[in-house]
């Protein structure tokens, strides 16, 4: 467990530099998870770790299996100075703990809500989880693990949230990508959605 957790951390340094925060959560019955904060110009970049210590199980498995499976970190990049986005590391951390609480397995196309704001005046209580590879490439370990995949995420108003769950992930993308939305603001309203 701990050497996956610190190849994950050599590789969240080398593509996004040295972490200038780092807060730690454990919740009850779970390992902790820890959240890194990148600031770099005008973006700030939060990513978790701890969430792949362990690969995440299938719900209907009669048995998890203790090395094989989907493994993951979260990542979110918000603009910098805007919001007080800090407070997003508790939300996260939940995030980052739904597969060892929740028994799911965190998957691009996935939705994830907290049941409240991600940090004060946010108009999201939800993200989607995209596609992995972008930002931080997936990081290869022995066999017979599964590669650590880096999940970015999007957050999402409830309005559309609701719409995903019509429509579908790719729509929403496709809805986000057409109206030109700066899914980096930490305040941005609503893609239209009619």
């Amino acid at each position: 467990m701990g050497e996956v957790l610190a190849l994950v951390e050599a590789r969240l340094r080398t593509a996004l530099g040295e972490p200038d925060a780092r807060a730690a959560v454990t919740f009850l019955g779970t390992d902790r998870i820890e959240v890194l904060r990148f600031s770099g110009g005008d973006v700030v970049r939060y990513a978790t770790l701890g969430m792949s210590a362990h690969p995440m199980a299938d719900p209907t498995a009669a048995l998890a299996d203790p090395v094989k499976g989907p493994r993951a970190e979260l990542l979110l990049s918000v603009r910098a100075g805007v919001a007080d986005t800090d407070k997003v590391l508790r939300p996260l951390a939940v995030l980052a703990s739904t597969p060892q609480v929740e028994g799911v397995v965190v998957a691009s196309g996935a939705s994830l809500d907290v049941g409240e704001p991600l940090w004060p005046g946010a108009p999201f209580t939800s993200v989607l989880v995209a596609e992995p590879g972008g930002l931080v490439e997936d990081l290869e370990l022995d066999e017979p693990m599964d590669p650590v995949r880096f999940l970015p995420l999007l957050p999402m108003t409830s309005n559309e949230a609701a719409w995903k769950r019509v429509h579908g992930a790719q729509a929403l993308e496709e809805r986000w990508l057409t109206s030109g939305t700066d899914l980096r603001d930490p305040l941005r309203r609503s893609v239209r959605l009619d």
